[in-house]
């Protein structure tokens, strides 16, 4: 539902986008470390969902995908939306996830869509 959420906002933006699987979300900012070295992409919408579970795992996976996210958009410049839930139970998932409902991946697709805008702003004046 994520990916359908971003999707969506995406082709409303009228962006083109690439879809990209990795194995969880800790190799996210990975992934798009890769593909921003290509110079191929504008922007990054990072999808993903950490569950929390009955060990600390969770903090780690939770904190340090958002801290690899972060660290890029501030030292490369790359205009990421972040669409990574943090959740305790799958029903918070799904309502989050849900294009109907809260809309996360559409969120983070948008929030892309603005960053990547905003970047185009400055390196106009640049």
């Amino acid at each position: 539902m994520l990916l359908e959420g971003a999707t969506a906002a995406l082709a409303g933006a009228g962006a083109t986008y690439e879809m990209v699987a990795v194995p969880g979300a800790l190799e996210i900012p990975t992934a798009i470390t890769l593909a921003d070295a290509s110079e191929r992409f504008d922007g990054y919408v990072a999808l993903g969902c950490v569950i929390r579970g009955e060990t600390s795992h969770y903090d780690i996976v939770a904190g340090e995908s958002a801290r690899g996210l972060v660290q890029l958009g501030m030292e490369r410049g790359c205009p990421i939306g972040n669409g990574i839930l943090t959740v305790d139970t799958e029903a918070q998932a799904l309502v989050r996830a849900d294009p109907t409902g809260k809309d996360k991946g559409g969120d983070a697709a948008r929030a892309a869509l603005a960053l990547v805008g905003l970047a185009e702003t400055f390196l106009a004046d640049a």
